[in-house]
């Protein structure tokens, strides 16, 4: 037990360390280094109920700073489009295992386009080894190929009226961009609008 605490204190302390040296967020990394200081105390003392919980909001908020990094990741509305504020949430462990996911909603009459991006999902791995595969791509109805020297399938509806771009981004985002009432090129537009070179490696 000692050594599981030593080794959580000693993980939330070196994220927020270096996630502090890319970020500017006082409040929030204000109120996760008291946490962490009342999870050290709390150890300290024997009280180790106190120091998992105060550890876990930690996690919480750092999870919190770096999902507004991500939901920043997606891109403004093309012209003529009109687009919701990003969302970003932690996926539960039912979905792709856990992680971070953000997401945005773009509207243009009845067009509708959502861009997602997933990350930091242990199975989420498995999952963008499959999507570098032709053979897979063929197999779901899709085309293998490169978006901004990024590696894509994308899928178009028999109608040709809605479609799905999946993305693999540095081989731990997963980026799926979904859109009905819309056109190859519009789909195509939106994801050549991401930035990749702001994704971390």
């Amino acid at each position: 037990m000692q050594t599981l605490m030593n080794t959580k204190l000693k993980m939330v302390s070196g994220g927020l360390a270096l996630f502090l040296a890319a970020a500017t967020v006082p409040a929030i990394a204000d109120d996760v280094t008291d946490s962490i200081d009342e999870a050290s105390e709390a150890y300290k003392s024997g009280d180790v109920a106190t120091a998992v919980e105060s550890l876990n909001y930690a996690v919480q908020l750092l999870q919190q700073m770096k999902g507004d990094s991500l939901a920043k990741l997606l891109p403004e509305p093309l012209d003529g489009w009109e687009a919701k504020e990003a969302e970003a949430t932690a996926v539960g462990a039912a979905m792709f295992g856990g992680g971070l996911t953000a997401e945005r909603s773009y509207t243009k009459d009845k067009s509708r386009m959502k861009i997602q991006v997933v990350t930091d999902s242990p199975v989420l791995q498995g999952m963008l080894a499959m999507f570098t595969n032709p053979m897979f791509a063929a197999s779901s109805g899709g085309k293998m190929t490169k978006i901004n020297k990024q590696k894509a399938i994308v899928k178009m509806d028999k109608s040709g009226t809605g479609g799905e771009i999946q993305m693999v981004v540095k081989n731990r985002y997963m980026v799926t961009l979904d859109g009905s009432r819309v056109t190859k090129d519009e789909l195509i537009e939106y994801a050549e609008a991401i930035d990749f070179s702001k994704f971390e490696d």
